[in-house]
């Protein structure tokens, strides 16, 4: 079966913090540069963004596309629960969208002017009202600190309740990969993506994580049998940043990024002695609460994991600029992709003897990309980590000292 790149969460222009460019042409152009075949399209229930869906999609099999692009687009919007739990949702047509918000409607205040709407259900309510849709519901960034699954819940079936046997799929967000997650033993069945969850649409951030799916055709129900993993349809890789990059991997202070040990930061009443500022607990150090095995077991349907990067920040590594967004970076990038079709080819697929006949500093990095052989410093408390060529030590407050000056 053929096999397809497909990020199924990411956001409009009309959710908080995002970028004025999330409109539908430029995100399919830059979908088929980052080498994606299907994106959600976001914020589905919002009734501006609706009306946008309606001006520049075509239904084709459940999914959508605009008239200049083969980018398939899928149904797709996340809100906020009663508990401040986060959800992905993907939904078979418009018409599904329209009909979802119209009900959610009288549980939320924000759902017609916020495109990530606060809805006033639990869990269980939200994804019964989405089965009744012929939808998919799941939790969203499941470990990270602030609007996730277990940040509130221990269980995936205390969020879920009776509805848990319709949530076939679970978010791992940036912070955390299939290692660790594969450690809690009641998510063995569930499906795992790793999606993007952009506020832009450059390829920086638009499929920085992303799923390969074997399917027999590119349709809403063909994508629904591989994330039940049914028929021989199922996904074949996830790829991601290394979690270390993530912005809530390791405990940290949410204000000056100090990173603590879990003993250390409970013995300070989780208040950072510098600043005074909130320590939050990392994703590593809540997945190793959560754990029921020391190291993961991957069940016999879970595809390999790749940790990635942009390839903004790789060329960035090799040329030795702190800056990923410069113009010598952007002038790289459009040279290689010009030359290789897509961003995710010369991540993943492209020989690296073909890349080093273009650069063999890029291709290089590439290849360790690939050996997983690049070092971070590890993100936390909302900081993203960063890539480097060279290993170094991990620095942590201790109780035992006084001040981090003579780190």
């Amino acid at each position: 079966m053929p096999e397809f790149n497909c990020d199924f969460h990411i956001h409009s222009k009309y959710s908080g913090g995002t970028s004025k460019d999330m409109e539908l042409p430029l995100i399919a152009r830059q979908a088929e540069l980052k080498g994606l075949h299907v994106v959600g399209t976001g914020d589905a229930l919002h009734p501006g963004w609706i009306s946008h869906l309606k001006e520049h999609l075509i239904e084709e099999d459940g999914l959508y596309k605009t008239k200049a692009s083969e980018t398939r687009f899928i149904i797709q919007t996340e809100v906020e629960d009663d508990r401040r739990v986060h959800h992905v949702i993907m939904l078979p047509s418009i018409g599904a969208a329209e009909d979802l918000s119209s009900k959610l409607a009288k549980y939320s205040v924000n759902i017609n002017s916020d495109g990530r709407p606060n809805v006033r259900l639990n869990g269980e309510q939200i994804v019964g009202y989405v089965k009744d849709e012929g939808g998919l519901a799941g939790p969203s960034h499941a470990f990270t600190p602030w609007t996730s699954l277990y940040k509130e819940y221990n269980s995936i079936s205390d969020c879920y309740g009776s509805n848990l046997r319709h949530v076939s799929f679970l978010e791992l967000g940036l912070s955390a990969d299939t290692d660790m997650a594969d450690r809690i033993h009641e998510l063995q069945d569930v499906t795992f993506m790793s999606n993007s969850d952009c506020h832009s649409p450059w390829p920086q951030r638009l499929g920085r994580e992303f799923n390969r799916i074997s399917v027999e055709e590119l349709s809403f129900s063909e994508i629904v049998k591989a994330i039940r993993h049914e028929s021989g349809r199922k996904f074949t890789l996830n790829a991601g940043l290394n979690p270390r990059e993530g912005k809530y991997h390791i405990t940290a202070c949410t204000r000056c990024y100090t990173k603590f040990r879990m003993t250390d930061a409970v013995k300070l009443k989780m208040r950072c002695p510098e600043c005074r500022g909130l320590i939050k607990k990392g994703v590593a150090d809540r997945i190793e609460e959560l754990a029921s095995e020391d190291s993961p077991r991957h069940p016999s349907h879970r595809p390999p994991y790749m940790h990635i990067l942009p390839l903004a920040e790789v060329i960035a590594l090799a040329m030795k600029i702190n800056n990923p967004n410069s113009k010598k970076v952007k002038d790289a990038w459009d040279k290689l992709v010009s030359e290789f079709k897509t961003e995710i080819n010369i991540l993943l697929d492209e020989p690296t003897g073909n890349i080093a006949k273009a650069n063999k500093d890029i291709a290089a990095v590439i290849d360790k990309l690939r050996r997983d052989e690049i070092h971070y410093d590890a993100g936390g408390g909302g900081k993203y980590g960063t890539p480097s060529l060279e290993k170094s030590k991990e620095n942590y407050y201790s109780c035992g000292q006084k001040t981090l000056k003579d780190w």
